[in-house]
């Protein structure tokens, strides 16, 4: 039987919930095995996101008019009804009454025809009542924040004492758009002005940012298909982790370490800041990773980047004092991508606060690689203060040879040497950079 989106949607979440898989490899992965057509595929890429984003406002729904509670479901029947929810809320060039019936005809097709009267029933209560959904309860508490944008309790009751309710809620509601495309101009290939002058002819829909330079946004389009792929005249990297890299400055002739560098994003940024002349080690503890890095440098046409497995907590005496710039771009709990990794929302508190001290042991260990004069360049993909602000203020009061260094972010100058990025107030990925100088 031919697979539509909705079956693609299906079988994306159950490999996201048995597998682990991440959700924009789970939905490609799919989506080329049943061979769906755009449309299609397009529609079963916004479903299977769509639910993991709003997962709990669906069961709290789905909870309003079913029997039984959404956690007592069976798994694929509760992903089921959770679509169906979502067509119901969010999609409205959908008519309710194909949510609804492609909902049943999906039950019956996996084979949980029993079950097929009770999604009937609960999806058409939605439907019946869309106009006048039961409030969700306790307005201004971090339940409410919890349930309307799905988010762990855990997560929303940090981010509320970090940053105030309202500042919270404009965070989580972005982190439950679409988020945007952006890709980096390959000026070792192409001039920024060509490529955008290629890329308009496609009728691609982009925009231009003036920082950092050669960063455009993208909103529609497969990467692929978009011009200059096989060229390697771009790649894929959010405008907040080039920003991190044109913090760090580095120059032509400069040697580099990228201490966590797969898939290499921030090695390639530096490579074209540094013109191609210099030396960049790339390092990863993973082997198989390290051929993404090797890949990418080739189809861009850098010729300055040695990727090496290394693990980034292990000293190495042949390393020290050896690089003008170290880039500790540490693991993390990811929130700041949250928008585009919405089963991120899924860790729970333990997985995150054992984190900031691996981020300290990995920052401690690299800092010795850095030459005096030279500059350490911490960063994450989130934002809290205890894997970013918390890390550096730690590593700076046994670190007294170091100090944060003032730069320039666009037109703002940064005297504290240290900022976050925010998706509801940059428009890019959460992120965080520290620029800290060895003292001479």
């Amino acid at each position: 039987m031919q697979m539509g989106a909705r079956d693609a949607a299906l079988a994306a979440l159950e490999k996201c919930r048995r597998d682990g898989a991440w959700s924009g490899a789970a939905i490609d992965g799919v989506i080329k095995t049943a061979g769906l057509e755009a449309r299609d595929a397009a529609l079963a890429a916004r479903l299977c996101l769509g639910v993991l984003q709003n997962s709990r406002l669906c069961d709290f729904y789905i909870d309003c008019y079913c029997s039984q509670t959404a956690k007592k479901l069976e798994p694929k029947l509760r992903d089921i009804l959770r679509l169906g929810v979502y067509q119901l809320l969010f999609l409205d060039k959908i008519p309710a009454r194909a949510a609804v019936n492609e909902s049943v005809a999906l039950c019956r097709a996996c084979g949980l025809s029993r079950a097929a009267g009770l999604v009937n029933a609960v999806l058409r209560r939605v439907s019946e009542n869309i106009s006048a959904l039961p409030d969700i309860p306790n307005v201004g508490s971090v339940e409410h924040l919890s349930i309307k944008y799905s988010h762990p309790e855990w997560m929303v009751s940090q981010l509320i004492e970090e940053q105030g309710y309202a500042f919270t809620e404009d965070f989580l509601r972005c982190c439950n758009t679409p988020p945007s495309l952006d890709i980096q101009v390959n000026t070792l290939k192409v001039s920024t002005a060509d490529y955008i002058r290629a890329l308009a002819r496609t009728g691609t829909e982009y925009k231009s940012l003036d920082f950092p330079a050669g960063c455009i946004e993208l909103h529609g389009g497969s990467v692929q298909t978009l011009p200059g792929y096989e060229e390697g005249l771009f790649y894929v990297q959010d405008a907040a982790a080039r920003a991190a890299v044109e913090i760090a400055a580095p120059r032509p002739g400069m040697t580099v370490l990228d201490a966590c560098s797969a898939p290499g994003g921030k090695a390639f940024s530096a490579a074209l800041r540094m013109e191609n002349a210099g030396r960049i080690l790339a390092c990863d503890i993973h082997e198989k990773k390290l051929r993404l890095i090797r890949q990418g440098a080739e189809r861009l046409g850098i010729e300055i980047i040695s990727a090496q497995q290394r693990d980034a907590r292990v000293p190495d005496k042949t390393l020290e004092g050896g690089f003008d710039l170290v880039i500790a771009d540490v693991p993390c709990s990811g929130l700041g991508v949250i928008r585009k990794k919405p089963e991120i929302r899924t860790k729970s508190r333990a997985d995150v606060e054992a984190l900031p001290q691996i981020q300290l042991d990995i920052l401690s260990n690299l800092s010795h690689f850095v030459r005096p004069g030279g500059v350490l360049l911490y960063s994450t993909c989130t934002v809290l203060r205890a894997e970013n602000e918390g890390v550096v203020e730690r590593f700076l009061e046994h670190n007294g040879h170091f100090a944060p260094a003032a730069f320039t972010l666009g037109p703002r100058v940064v005297e504290s040497g240290m900022y976050t990025f925010w998706p509801n107030i940059d428009g890019t990925d959460g992120f965080f950079a520290a620029k800290l100088i060895r003292k001479a």
